[in-house]
């Protein structure tokens, strides 16, 4: 009798362990898409080329990190730390906010709004940072 109480009670914890188990389909995926440079930027502290990159970024990872790929000419990966991070408004578009420098053109946002966040990256503080009106659109972001 009494190993089919024991028996009972690992069934009944062993099931309520799997419905309070997060399932994979609310699991958010990643955010990824592309998009094309026209010029040399800073992105963090990383200086990426001109070119046609793919990004990926999961905003369930510890680190938030933003992963970048070189997809034309010489291929090249990047990492960049993501300081700061909040949530995009519905209206905005998908594109990446640049700031010029003295010392060159910094990356100081991303826009995703298909994905619900906006993404904030590190301009130095000590060149006369001013925001630019140039901003590059993100060819594509896929879910």
């Amino acid at each position: 009798m009494k190993s089919i109480r024991n028996y009972v009670y690992a069934t009944i914890l062993a099931a309520s362990a799997f419905n309070f188990a997060p399932s994979l389909a609310s699991a958010q995926e990643p955010a990824r898409g592309k998009f094309t440079l026209t010029h040399e930027v800073q992105w963090g502290n990383a200086k990426l080329p001109a070119g046609e990159y793919q990004f990926s970024f999961d905003r369930t990872n510890v680190s938030r990190t933003l992963i970048l790929n070189k997809i034309s000419g010489a291929p090249a990966g990047f990492m960049v730390l993501v300081p700061d991070m909040d949530d995009a408004k519905p209206t905005d578009t998908s594109r990446l906010l640049l700031t010029a420098t003295p010392e060159g053109t910094y990356v100081s946002a991303m826009q995703l709004p298909e994905f619900g966040i906006t993404l904030h990256f590190t301009v130095p503080t000590h060149a006369a940072a001013k925001p630019t009106a140039r901003t590059a659109t993100i060819a594509s972001a896929s879910r």
